[in-house]
């Protein structure tokens, strides 16, 4: 007789699956994993697969209903938004993990690895991974539909300036580069007489208003036009039109002054030139070195006008000059500069050489200038002076000649200029051939003032040698310590963390 033997009892401490028989710890189901999986499917209602919104133009991934963020490849931001899309379904079991599975970036997939946790029966807890995969379809955001549309706006600056020269638009253009404050706007169009800049919205104009009220003297009104209204949820549609008139004065400018306005400024005289312009007039006394500066609330109240026009600019040869001590202040006078010299000189006209005609003038330049040099001035003596102060003054108090500015050879400087500046794109009108002669006076003010420059990005030009000093005529440069380089970033390179979406 053959016994066989006994069935092996279970190990102490377990049991037998009530499914198949496998010995396993005590748990309330009574079942091993391999038998609850195949009962249970705690994953069951959770989607397995999506879509994803984003947008080629802005980078910009969709967040339901109607919002737009910036996300990177495999970023928290990312991870949130997609949670978000099956969030409704993950309510019914616990979140344990979740992180992306790496895909190819031009893949146009996300795949996201999910660990979650349920109570199942007789309060078992059942642990599961899944993954959820995303197919990322393109769709263009509302901005970058107005952008492409180009005619779609909600907001526009008018910045005006009543001047023949373009000096303050060609300063003002760099200092909104500088800034990128030329980002937002959907399009930029140049007229005569000054620049339209176009929005999609309100208030990315009015932080272009504000700037340029920090950043120039000048004065804004708005105004708005009711497009459209929807009666039903009282939605109002505008259009935004703000107006930027810019103060009518430039570097170089011979303005005449109030009385008033003259005598507030540290009893000054009437007649004085401009020698920068940027939140505040920069105005100098040539004859005495004495300096204000006047904010646009002030030119306003007490306006003045330009007495001549950079055309107006004659070309005169210093047969004499001698510095001369500081003058005593009088009562009440303000601050003079300590970057010029005064001094008066004999000068004559280069176009009456064959003349013994000769100007006696005061000036500001006494530091650049030496008997034989060229310079730009303006003639009061042999012209009218339209103007309602100057007509009033005193003909004893306005002087015969006012010198502006050291006269150099312009293709030369032209021509060792190893540096450039960088351009607002936008849309011009027909061009003129003054547009360059006025840009060249621009780059040579950035030359001779240092301060202006301060604001100014510029960038060396690699095309242009740098020459030596040797053959220098003494024409103001710019260092190679003042240049940026021109950083050109390849369009192709990509990967690593936080990668940009290939399109």
């Amino acid at each position: 007789m053959e016994y066989l033997p006994a069935p092996a009892a279970p190990a102490q401490g377990h049991i037998l699956c009530c499914q198949c028989g496998v010995p396993i710890p005590p748990n309330p189901a009574n079942m091993c994993v391999g038998c609850l999986r195949a009962q249970v499917d705690i994953t069951e209602g959770i989607p397995k697969q999506g879509t994803v919104h984003f947008c080629k133009q802005c980078e910009r991934y969709l967040q339901p209903p109607g919002t737009w963020i910036q996300c990177a490849l495999e970023s928290r931001e990312l991870l949130a938004l997609c949670l978000k899309k099956i969030k409704a379904s993950l309510s019914k079991v616990r979140l344990i993990d979740a992180g992306f599975i790496w895909t190819e970036p031009h893949s146009k997939r996300l795949k996201l690895k999910l660990t979650v946790q349920k109570e199942v029966m007789n309060g078992a807890v059942l642990q599961q991974v899944f993954v959820v995969e995303y197919v990322v379809q393109s769709q263009m955001c509302e901005d970058c539909h107005r952008i492409e549309a180009k005619d779609f706006w909600k907001a526009v600056v008018q910045v005006r300036q009543k001047t023949l020269h373009k000096k303050t638009f060609y300063y003002l253009e760099q200092l909104i580069l500088k800034h990128r404050l030329h980002q937002n706007t959907l399009r930029i169009k140049e007229i005569h007489d000054g620049l339209d800049f176009y929005y999609s919205s309100k208030q990315h104009a009015q932080k272009m208003v504000d700037f340029l009220q920090c950043t120039v003297p000048s004065r804004s009104k708005s105004s708005q036009r009711l497009i459209s209204h929807d009666i039903h949820s009282n939605v109002y549609n505008y259009k935004s039109t703000f107006s930027v008139e810019i103060v009518p004065i430039c570097k170089d400018n011979v303005v005449c002054l109030s009385p008033k306005l003259a005598q507030s400024l540290g009893n000054m005289n009437q007649i004085c030139v401009c020698i920068r312009v940027t939140s505040t007039i920069h105005l100098i006394d040539p004859r005495t070195l004495q300096i204000a500066e006047v904010d646009g609330n002030t030119y306003w109240r007490h306006p003045f006008n330009s007495l001549f026009h950079p055309k107006q600019l004659e070309e005169f040869i210093i047969m004499d000059i001698s510095r001369v001590q500081e003058k005593k202040k009088g009562a009440g006078a303000g601050a003079r500069s300590n970057k010029h010299t005064l001094a008066e000189a004999w000068v004559r006209k280069t176009s009456e050489l064959d003349t013994d005609h000769q100007y006696f003038c005061c000036t500001h330049l006494g530091h650049i200038l030496n008997p034989g040099d060229l310079v730009l001035g303006f003639d009061l003596a042999n012209c009218n002076l339209n103007d309602e102060f100057a007509n009033k003054m005193n003909p004893q108090h306005i002087p015969d000649v006012v010198l502006i500015k050291k006269s150099y050879d312009r293709s030369r400087r032209q021509r060792r200029r190893n540096w450039k500046l960088k351009e607002l794109e936008r849309d011009r009108e027909a061009t003129d051939t003054d547009d360059e002669r006025q840009y060249q006076d621009f780059l040579e003010d950035l030359e001779e003032d240092e301060t202006i420059r301060k604001n100014v990005n510029i960038y060396r030009n690699a095309d242009i040698p740098v020459e030596s000093d040797t053959d220098d005529d003494g024409a103001p440069r710019i260092s190679l310590a003042e240049m940026l380089e021109d950083l050109h970033i390849s369009q192709d390179a990509t990967g690593g963390e936080g990668a940009e979406m290939l399109t």
